[in-house]
């Protein structure tokens, strides 16, 4: 670009294509128009089968989820002497905008569940098809898998020179601190199953109740540009209370790395101390339980409607007669009652009740 048009760009304030669009959305400027989108790219895009779409958006999601936060890990381990290579706040961060980062950018194709728990936990109480769920759980695994591998392959001197060390020490390569436990997690030797279950299912409880919370449209302190980051929040606040006493939080994240221990660490991964199955398993009815628990217990389907997110199954005259039972005036109209609950939140609620 010559000079001159550089400067008259500057001073008519246009921006070029890229990231600035966003920017464009906050500042009142010009951005350089895009080229027109082609037939050809439009017919190559509807072509895509939707559920091979939806499967490559679940197993990058788990990728991204899971590749900074092993990676991390194994930092933290390999460096245990040297702080300033890892720590588990440095874990937890990594799993925490790993996920963020996860949902911005796969949500959107798949809706972003990253996790076999929370699928079954939408099939059960959302109405996601049960007939989607095995492919969406086989490629969040199969994320966790390719996650695992290429940091595998990219740490590769480090980890072969750690496992012999490991080795020479006596100590073996599948234990909590050797080379396998930079993929999965692996019980400290004095800690037995029943302390490893409820850690594991309180844990996971936590976090099902959290992502629930964010998830619900009713909730005024999360916006859909927040949620990413609050989930993220609570997957590292787990690492940071419980990471010493052995978690797992994912079935997709555990197995999936597993696997992948096993390959190179030898099958112990999946017998040592006959941990594997909490890892693996625990993680679904503790989610279950979280979604009962905020479903049962704290959701407000009467604030959901009047956010318009969702409406009553037997349509207005379904909503005004619950509200005619349940002795909330509506002469004024429903629509006018959801609209003052949505303007002062549940307080609303009790100022109608009291009119």
């Amino acid at each position: 670009m010559a000079e001159h048009e550089h400067l008259h760009r500057l001073a008519t304030h246009d921006l070029e294509l890229g990231a600035t669009e966003a920017v464009s959305k906050h500042y009142s400027r010009h951005v350089v128009e895009a080229r027109p989108v082609s037939q050809r790219r439009l017919d190559f895009e509807h072509s895509r089968p939707r559920w091979l779409r939806e499967c490559m958006a679940e197993a990058t999601g788990v990728f991204f989820y899971v590749f900074p936060g092993i990676a991390a890990v194994c930092n933290f381990t390999l460096n245990k002497e040297d702080a300033a290579f890892g720590s588990l706040l440095q874990v937890g961060f990594a799993f925490a905008i790993g996920i963020a980062f996860a949902i911005i950018t796969c949500a959107p194709t798949s809706g972003g569940h990253f996790n076999p728990a929370i699928t079954i936990c939408f099939a059960t109480w959302q109405g996601f098809p049960w007939k989607k769920v095995p492919y969406y759980i086989i490629s969040q695994i199969f994320g966790a898998f390719i996650a695992g591998l290429l940091m595998v392959g990219m740490y590769w001197e480090q980890l072969s020179a750690f496992a012999e060390a490991s080795k020479a020490a006596g100590e073996g390569l599948v234990f909590n601190g050797g080379p396998a436990s930079v993929l999965c997690a692996f019980p400290n030797p004095n800690q037995s199953l029943g302390f490893l279950f409820l850690i594991e299912f309180f844990v996971d409880s936590y976090i099902g109740i959290v992502i629930w919370a964010a998830l619900d449209p009713a909730n005024p302190f999360i916006s859909p540009a927040s949620a990413p980051f609050v989930i993220g929040l609570a997957y590292a606040a787990m690492i940071w209370g419980f990471a010493d006493v052995t978690i797992s939080t994912n079935l997709a994240r555990d197995l999936g790395t597993r696997m992948v221990a096993a390959i190179f660490y030898g099958g112990e991964a999946f017998s040592y101390k006959s941990y594997s199955w909490i890892a693996i398993l625990v993680n679904v009815p503790a989610t279950l339980f979280a979604t009962a628990y905020y479903e049962f217990l704290m959701r407000d389907s009467l604030q959901k409607i009047g956010k318009g997110a969702a409406v009553h199954e037997h349509g207005e005259h379904g909503l005004a007669l619950h509200l005619t039972k349940s002795k909330i005036p509506y002469e004024r109209g429903t629509t006018d009652m959801l609209e003052r609950m949505e303007t002062d939140g549940t307080n609303g609620m009790k100022e109608v009740q009291a009119d």
